[in-house]
């Protein structure tokens, strides 16, 4: 008998391309099709995700057909409100047998697994989140832990033991992840990969199991037909099908445009009234970046702040803004952080910093929603420098020495060494709950903070 599982991973919200996919989607199910979704479908970049607290995301699965979602770092990262939020819906089951709260008790509505039955054979479909360090780090910021992800699968297949035919992994792991998983876990059949936006020519077999995975944004649905005989798989084929050319699904691009209303009306409620316009530049020192190191020093006692202008997309225009104002200029889900750097280390990024190929290139990375890297910015100091070298870096309170271990509030983002290397040997890193955009919301409304920065922290 024959089954086919279309999939689909790391879509972050890219519901034009969705809408291309829905359409091929219609095509081709029959009574013996699966749609599953590995994880990192929703990115709150988007204003739909955003005014609808992941509502948008839950009917627009739906609306497709898909039968279950895994929750991704994506997913998780929105925190516990809007994962309940998004089930609440109840629209689609979102899968995850590893995420829980803190305390180790359930988040309303998640699933570890369910079981679909297609014609007499019955599918066990088991969900897994990404469980590292770095990302329970995040995780715990909003009361929830992932816990370890092979302990987790092996339970839930023993507590389903007898109750299914074929095991499908939805996994949000990395294809590393997977092939590790493949050679551990005996009981699964197939792994419906995410996480390392990896698009595979073929699905590959490693130690019996079929594993394919489908790239990112949403620009290959990936398709698998299987045939299964006595409740075992006894062939397969695969591919990932480019859907730059289908045309868009009329019910999903109405259906986004409905969502968009709904979160425009809500994030287009007025919150307060700039004073002054701040504006904004990719290569040149600017206010409005100004005002956001400086409020990340205010937030978490330091030496110094640094940020760089890329993860701001636009100045501020005097007069009334909005959350959908803050959200479109500051779209990257990055957390003000606390790092140690030497001194020698912060002084080679802001030296980089001078060139303008550095700061025009291209900025992506873990969590990274803008476009460019751009120019880094300073609060607690000020450096003098001649256009191409740092001639003296003059520090607020005492003496810069290149040597000496500085406490410096930045972003996970610069943390990493993302764009400017030497910032990525910081050492006692501490997170924040709130994401950038959140600091410049609150600080934008305090006047002493709009005066303060257009003041020049950069002297030629």
């Amino acid at each position: 008998m024959n089954f086919k599982i279309l999939h689909t991973n790391d879509i972050h919200s890219r519901f034009e391309n969705f809408a291309k996919i829905s359409t091929k989607i219609e095509e081709l199910r029959d009574e013996n099709t699966i749609i599953l979704d590995a994880g990192d479908f929703h990115d709150f970049m988007s204003i739909e995700m955003q005014g609808t607290k992941g509502a948008a995301g839950s009917s627009l699965l739906n609306l497709a057909g898909y039968d279950a979602v895994a929750i991704g770092n994506n997913e998780g990262f929105s925190g516990i409100e809007k994962i309940e939020h998004m089930t609440s819906t109840e629209l689609i089951p979102y899968l995850s047998c590893n995420l829980h709260k803190s305390d180790k008790s359930s988040i309303k509505g998640v699933k570890k697994s369910i079981i679909i039955d297609k014609s007499g054979v019955r599918f066990l479909i088991i969900g897994v989140t990404p469980c590292s360090l770095s990302y329970n780090e995040f995780f715990s910021l909003e009361n929830m832990y992932a816990s370890d992800s092979v302990e987790s699968i092996e339970k839930e297949l023993l507590d389903n033991k007898g109750m299914y035919d074929v095991c499908i992994l939805l996994s949000h792991l990395g294809i590393t992840g997977d092939r590790e998983i493949s050679k551990i876990i005996d009981g699964i059949d197939i792994i419906i990969g995410g996480h390392s936006h990896t698009l595979m020519e073929d699905a590959e077999v490693a130690c019996g199991k079929i594993i394919h995975q489908s790239g990112m944004f949403g620009e290959h649905l990936g398709i698998l037909n299987i045939e299964i005989e006595s409740g075992h798989i006894q062939s397969f084929t695969s591919e990932n099908l480019n859907v730059k050319d289908i045309p868009f699904n009329d019910k999903i691009i109405k259906e986004i445009s409905k969502q968009k209303e709904i979160a425009i009306d809500i994030l287009g409620e007025p919150l307060y009234e700039v004073e002054r316009t701040l504006w904004h530049d990719v290569v040149e020192e600017n206010p409005i970046t100004n005002l956001l190191a400086d409020a990340l020093r205010d937030v978490i006692p330091c030496d110094i702040s640094i940020i760089n202008s890329g993860v701001i997309s636009s100045g501020i225009k005097k007069g009334v803004v909005s959350k959908k104002k803050f959200l479109e200029i500051c779209p990257s889900p990055l957390n003000p952080t606390y790092v140690q750097i030497m001194g020698k280390d912060i002084k080679e990024a802001l030296e980089a910093s001078l060139k303008a190929e550095v700061c025009l290139q291209d900025g992506k990375g873990s969590g990274f929603r803008g476009k460019y890297l751009g120019r880094l910015h300073i609060s607690g100091a000020k450096i003098r420098h001649d256009g191409k070298n740092i001639v003296e870096i003059l520090l607020d309170n005492g003496e810069f020495n290149e040597n000496k271990l500085y406490s410096v509030a930045t972003s996970d983002y610069l943390g990493r060494g993302t764009g400017y290397e030497s910032l990525g040997r910081c050492e006692n890193e501490k997170y924040n709950r709130e994401y950038l955009r959140d600091t410049l919301e609150e600080y934008l409304n305090k006047n002493e903070f709009v005066e303060k920065c257009f003041e020049e922290r950069w002297i030629q």
